[in-house]
């Protein structure tokens, strides 16, 4: 994984001054009208951008937290803007394939960092969405741009990516992030219950065809490698579903069993797609691109993933390109209400890029060796096996590399119910070989195992170090609840600041099906298994 970027310990000192300061204002009534745009400022974590770019051209002083959380978003949709032709610009400049392969993933994150801004000004404009979608999707518009920051660094080009950053898009982000926060507090202070109901973008349709038996018979069209087949590729079959009129309605694609060589990318045009496998051992989806043959990590992927409502059941994700090979991505998925039930994902060093908003994996299967689930998602993991493979001579083993940088993200990684073994190939070198439960990719790196079985190859300590610093020790919130097995005792865990041993159910809540990724409200759709607490 790429080396990151690490903010200053005068900034770390700013956010606890940030959080004292604003902690009062944030008790006021909505209701409360405010001074001028200086007295809103500062209450962000970046008041002097917030001064110079909403005191600049028509816009009016907000008289509530509403308007000026409105008009805050509507300045960083303008700084997003201008960072996008920006980022064209430097096409220009692409007088290298290194150079162009981190261009291409740029300008696509840019765009959509603007798609989801778009959606959290329209959504709220609107009253269509909640608060909690509108932190989900400002989290990912963030998290878009730090992707194309580090996959700069995969080939030391930040220099080449800095004119993006001149914007101070980030901090207007984190600003929203900052102003929004209040409002979803607010809604769960308000209420101590889910909603149970389907969201509005969930169809009658959608809840009466998942939940049918027999999918196969209900698929919209049929992958066959066989010779005379109309779809042969996976590829070819999501070419016609992007070329027709669905409706957003939800399309199953049938893939029968056989090993696909291709490279996919499931974009923002494609939405409500279903992946249905003959299982995990028969339907293979590989590739073997990597950062060592000339890939950033993010277009490493075998098959990415963008378009919302996501769901693939039966399937195996994989990346041949071996340990030797560094960050080489089985499946990257930023799909919002995102599931993966029953699928299996192969790889080395980061086989797993869970890369943003919200996402649930049931019954699956994660093979690995460095940072194999890593990114900045809000993602839970139920009743699945995690499996540490043989790395390389002197490598360790590290199962996560959460990403969250800004501490208003509501990102995480969440293992719930599930087990944590060696593979097969671990298994007659583990006393050569240190496998920990993960270690901080970011600032406000966030992670917890919860009634998880850990077996013996985990290090006594529990969590690595990034890179043998004490980078984010105070920051990052990492825990363990209620684990069993030989690798659980807590007794030699590591002594940082923002590691904890969960005693508490109401703590251990806030990382559950219900808490994390609302899951209430939109997995009964899907017609997949889980459980919505502890």
């Amino acid at each position: 994984m790429a080396n990151i970027y690490k903010l200053s310990m005068s900034f770390f000192l700013y956010v606890l001054v940030f959080f004292t300061l604003v902690s009062s204002s944030l008790q006021e009534e909505e209701e409360y009208s405010g001074g001028d745009i200086n007295w809103w400022c500062e209450t962000t974590p970046h008041p002097q951008q917030c001064k110079y770019f909403l005191s600049r051209g028509t816009h009016q002083v907000p008289r509530h937290r509403k308007d000026f959380r409105m008009l805050v978003l509507q300045v960083a949709l303008e700084k997003a803007q201008e960072a996008q032709a920006c980022t064209s610009a430097l096409k220009e400049k692409c007088r290298s394939k290194r150079k162009k392969a981190v261009w291409i993933d740029c300008d696509k994150l840019v765009n959509d960092t603007i798609l989801q801004l778009n959606q959290t000004l329209n959504g709220l404009k609107l009253n269509q969405s909640s608060d909690f979608d509108a932190q989900t999707w400002l989290s990912a518009s963030l998290t878009n741009l730090e992707t194309c920051f580090s996959g700069s660094q995969d080939f030391n080009l930040t220099n080449f990516v800095s004119p993006i950053k001149s914007h101070n898009l980030t901090e207007m982000i984190s600003n929203g992030l900052a102003v929004n926060q209040f409002f979803v507090k607010q809604k769960l202070e308000s209420t101590d219950d889910q909603n149970d109901d389907f969201p509005s973008w969930v169809t009658s349709h959608d809840r009466k065809l998942l939940q049918t038996p027999s999918l196969r018979t209900k698929a919209n069209l049929v992958v066959n490698q066989a010779r005379g087949s109309k779809f042969r590729t996976i590829q070819s079959a999501l070419k016609y579903a992007a070329g027709i009129n669905r409706r957003n309605r939800r399309y199953i694609i049938y893939i029968r069993r056989g090993v696909y060589r291709e490279n996919l990318e499931i974009g923002n045009n494609l939405n409500n797609i279903m992946f249905l496998g003959d299982g995990a051992r028969y339907t293979i989806i590989t590739g073997s691109r990597s950062v060592g043959s000339g890939f950033t990590t993010y277009s490493s992927a075998t098959v990415g993933v963008d378009g919302i409502g996501f769901i693939a059941r039966g399937i195996t994700f994989r990346n041949t390109a071996g340990p030797a090979k560094a960050q080489a991505v089985a499946l990257r998925s930023s799909s919002d209400l995102s599931v993966f039930y029953a699928c299996s994902f192969e790889g080395y060093q980061d086989t797993l890029f869970v890369l943003a908003q919200r996402q649930f994996y049931k019954f699956c299967y994660i093979y690995g060796t460095i940072d194999f689930i890593f990114g900045n998602a809000a993602v839970v993991f139920q009743n699945c096996m995690i499996l540490a493979r043989r790395p390389l001579k002197g490598q360790a083993n590290i199962i996560t590399a959460q990403g969250r940088g800004d501490p208003f993200q509501n990102t995480g990684i969440s293992i719930h119910n599930s087990r944590v073994i060696p593979a097969p190939d671990l298994r007659p070198v583990m006393g050569t070989v240190q496998t920990y439960l993960g270690r901080p990719w970011q600032e406000y790196s966030r992670t917890v195992y919860m009634k998880t079985y850990l077996d013996s190859h985990i290090n006594p300590q529990g969590w690595s170090s990034w890179d043998n610093t004490d980078f984010a020790f105070k920051t990052l919130v990492y825990g363990e609840y209620a684990c069993f097995g030989p690798g659980s005792s807590t007794r030699g865990r590591v002594r940082w600041p923002g590691y904890k041993v969960i005693t508490s159910k109401s703590v251990a809540s806030q990382y559950t099906v219900e808490r994390l990724i609302a899951g209430r409200s939109w997995l009964p759709a899907t017609g997949v298994p889980f459980t919505p607490g502890l």
